[in-house]
């Protein structure tokens, strides 16, 4: 029903907008019983124990939302009930950010990609924090939470944007609020970029973030566009801190990667999500895995839109699997069929 007739009357308006909607679409009926269970009812996962455990952390499935699509933490009460194991939120930033001019989304339709150039939109950490902890927590689904740095001008400098990100994980760490964080340096759509994804400044990043006491698990959200050779770098640095694991990985900036090269302005405007990353990100989990072995958690991200796409990052050495575009792109219902994938392996 999503594919052939709501995704085409949805596909007709502004996505932030349609976004906007299924966010408080999702909010509300999660806060009851029967909102719960009529969703459940048509997407919920009730086949055998494909339960996982990573890091300590029991997921009832392997399939988590993606950080990026419920960024002020809004969905968790209804996010179990389309089958998923988890969710990341965010990504939160020190302060609130009101995100990039319009538009900050961009649907690709022939390339199956969105344009993404939100500017890490977010009410701010402090505000996120008061939010989760009102949620009442379902002992089977777990909540990340992505750490970024506020985009704005002060916090461009190495320094300011350093105390940025460790002001909110120390926040998060004083509340207790989330089962793992990760901390994301590879967002291309903000102030001073993607700095600490340099080797040099995500060491000074990390020496600083591990001066705060954490006892959950802590991963990377690493970019997809840098040669092995420069990523190897970042994965070294992360090995060195004792960090337990990556996401692989954020956005594709690389417009050329896309299968309809016309459907995305000449100059850039923001990254591409879907398609486009599957099989940067898909490469780079199976690199990671047969350096590190089991060294790392990996987290695959970019690019599954099908049970198939979603196996292949297994099968690469992915750990556990985020989705956002698959669920824009084919619906709800993806999460199910892909977990009745995983059932028959």
């Amino acid at each position: 029903m999503y594919e052939k007739v709501l995704k085409p009357i949805l596909f007709m308006f502004n996505p932030e907008n349609v976004h906007n909607l299924f966010v408080s679409f999702g909010e509300f009926a999660g806060k009851t019983c029967i909102g719960r269970w009529k969703i459940g009812l048509m997407y919920n996962y009730r086949g055998k124990d494909i339960s996982k455990t990573v890091d300590g952390i029991k997921y009832r499935t392997p399939f988590l939302l993606s950080a990026g699509f419920d960024y002020n933490g809004r969905l968790a009460n209804i996010l179990p009930s389309i089958g998923l194991g988890g969710e990341e939120i965010g990504s939160v930033t020190a302060r609130p950010c009101g995100g990039n001019e319009k538009p900050r989304l961009t649907r690709l339709k022939k390339s199956k990609s969105i344009l993404v150039n939100k500017g890490l939109k977010n009410e701010g950490v402090d505000r996120i924090i008061e939010r989760i902890k009102r949620y009442k927590r379902n002992i089977d689904f777990v909540i990340g939470v992505s750490i970024a740095r506020t985009n704005d001008d002060k916090s461009v400098s190495v320094e300011a944007g350093i105390a940025d990100y460790v002001y909110s994980f120390k926040r998060l760490n004083e509340e207790s609020v989330g089962d793992y964080y990760t901390i994301n340096i590879s967002c291309p759509n903000a102030f001073g970029g993607e700095s600490f994804s340099d080797p040099v400044l995500l060491e000074r990043l990390l020496i600083e973030i591990k001066k705060n006491s954490c006892s959950k698990p802590i991963y990377i959200k690493m970019p997809i566009n840098k040669p092995w050779d420069e990523f190897s770098k970042l994965l070294n640095v992360i090995d060195k801190h004792g960090l337990q694991g990556v996401i692989i990985g954020n956005l594709n900036k690389n417009y050329d990667d896309l299968e309809y090269r016309d459907e995305a302005p000449i100059e850039y405007r923001g990254g591409l999500s879907g398609k486009p990353c599957q099989k940067l990100s898909t490469e780079l989990i199976k690199k990671t895995k047969e350096l590190y072995g089991k060294r790392f958690t990996i987290i695959g991200c970019g690019g599954v839109m099908s049970v198939e796409t979603a196996q292949e990052k297994l099968d690469a050495g992915a750990d556990l699997i985020q989705i956002i575009s698959g669920l824009i792109f084919v619906g709800p219902g993806l999460v199910k069929k892909m977990c009745k994938g995983v059932e028959t392996q």
